[in-house]
């Protein structure tokens, strides 16, 4: 636990989880019938509703993101600290606020640059305090003004990833031959080639979660599957210190652990919904394979389609009796609850949680998250939808506010209980106090995907990203097609596109 009381590092609550997931299909009709990269006829309420929800998360991230270095906070109203996940979420919003007009290109070039500035500038040492990272990694957590180490917090290879996705995406998005513009790019270049991918391997096969110059590396790597898929395409990518090409195929074998093969439609479980979200919103792996996918007959977007059916039939029959759940009531993932307590409620022994790593028959406390269902909505549009119209509808503004949907919700507790954190709306639910950075980023980004595929069609461009993906063996679709190839920007930026 680091910094904030109620913000638990999501990793120490997964480990061991992924596997949790098995027989959760059955019910409703299955994602089979639909195939990638197909999408439902959308009404003009439903843009609407859509464009609501988006606009609001992105002003989310306009109104609360530092602009003399470009830190995003990890939760807002409640602000202790900055999040460098979030900050790689904030550095892509700001690319779809100029797609969509809601902020200058001007502005977001300024904000892109000062937090490029920071990143590439900060200092970086063995050292316990005063520092930003080692090794070209950085803090899970640093000091909103200082940009320096919070606490004890560790040295983190997933953070890094994620903040990496929103340096890459800048790199890409802004592509005009302008002094600033170019300076972006050669930045966000620097800041990825600096990263040493080699260093976080004590175990040698994978890559470590983190480091503390207190005592060294965590006990746990990035060994199962979750929401490392970017953090490998990276490694890999790196024209500097990229892992063996060999790694990607190890650890897909140990997908074989998390194989839910009773459900109708099989796939990777994987309990939390945000596994499924964080790297698949910058890469786009429809109709693209590897090795693992092959042998699957499946892709990494189909996969999640089936994840995300799997988890509202799981409301649909709802096992543990939470009032509320349904076919358009659901989503379940890493989010903030409503305290550690129990009580009991019709006579049945109910057991809460404060932030935790919640998915179907794991850490299930009736409380939902309307990232986990809006982050999905690339994946599964037809279920997603009318989901979060019911949302809206059923809970209003008790849930959802000036941006957007507050970061989670329980309709079990809305008759006088007492919860540790958020409120209880008499008669509706209990509801939480704050938005969430990293909960935030997959509502706006993947609505921008499912919308104009913006995200994915910019980062199809980055070379970085598709070296890491052909190492990792991958091919087909746009990647066979994809220009520049990797080894070509430098001459595609000559022309000043």
């Amino acid at each position: 636990m680091t910094g904030s009381c109620k913000r638990f590092d999501r990793r120490t609550v997964l480990l061991g989880s992924a596997a949790l997931l098995a027989g959760c299909g059955g019910g409703l009709p299955g994602p089979k019938s639909i195939g990638s990269g197909r999408q439902p006829a959308l009404s003009k309420a439903d843009g609407a509703m859509l464009l609501d929800i988006a606009r609001r998360t992105f002003d989310y991230f306009r109104d609360t993101t530092q602009t003399d270095n470009g830190l995003a906070p990890d939760r807002w109203p409640t602000v202790a600290f900055a999040s460098i996940a979030a900050t790689g979420f904030a550095l892509t919003a700001w690319g779809i606020g100029v797609s969509r007009g809601w902020m200058p290109r001007e502005e977001a070039r300024k904000r892109t640059l000062a937090c490029l500035r920071f990143f590439a500038n900060g200092k970086q040492g063995p050292d316990k305090a005063g520092v930003i990272g080692y090794k070209g990694f950085y803090y899970h957590f640093l000091g909103l003004k200082t940009g320096t180490r919070l606490g004890q917090t560790e040295l983190s290879t997933i953070d890094t990833a994620l903040l990496l996705g929103g340096v890459l995406f800048a790199q890409s998005f802004f592509e005009h031959g302008n002094d600033e513009e170019r300076e972006i790019r050669e930045l966000a270049q620097s800041i990825y080639d600096r990263v040493e991918w080699t260093w976080p391997r004590p175990r040698q096969h994978f890559l470590a979660m983190g480091w503390h110059p207190e005592n060294g590396f965590i006990s746990a790597d990035w060994d199962s599957f979750n929401e490392s898929l970017l953090l490998y395409v990276l490694a890999l990518g790196s024209t500097t210190h990229p892992i063996e090409p060999e790694t990607w195929n190890r650890w897909t074998t140990t997908f074989d652990r998390a194989w839910n093969a009773q459900d109708k439609d099989p796939f990777i479980a994987f309990p939390p919904l945000f596994g499924f979200q964080y790297s698949q919103m910058w890469v786009d792996f429809r109709g693209i394979r590897d090795d693992y996918n092959r042998e699957r007959d499946l892709d990494y977007f189909e996969n999640s389609r089936r994840a995300t059916y799997a988890q509202r039939d799981y409301a649909v029959r709802n096992p543990g009796g939470w009032e509320g759940y349904g076919p358009n009531v659901w989503g379940l993932t890493a989010c903030d609850g409503p305290g550690d307590f129990t009580i009991i409620q019709d006579g049945v022994r109910r057991e809460f949680y404060a932030y935790s790593a919640r998915g179907p028959n794991d850490r299930d406390d009736g409380t939902l998250a309307p990232t986990a269902c809006a982050g999905s909505i690339a994946f599964a549009p037809e279920i997603v939808i009318p989901a979060l119209n019911e949302m809206r509808s059923r809970y209003g503004r008790a849930i959802y506010s000036e941006y957007g949907f507050w970061d989670s919700f329980n309709p079990s507790l809305n008759d006088g209980q007492r919860a540790q954190y958020g409120r209880v709306v008499e008669g509706v639910c209990w509801v939480d106090g704050d938005y969430i950075g990293i909960d935030q980023g997959p509502i706006l980004g993947m609505i921008e995907n499912h919308l104009t595929g913006l995200v994915w069609n910019v980062m199809r461009r980055n070379p970085n990203i598709m070296r890491g993906l052909q190492r990792a063996g991958f091919t087909g679709g746009w990647l066979d097609k994809a220009e520049p190839k990797p080894g070509r920007r430098e001459e595609s930026e000559k022309t000043g596109a």
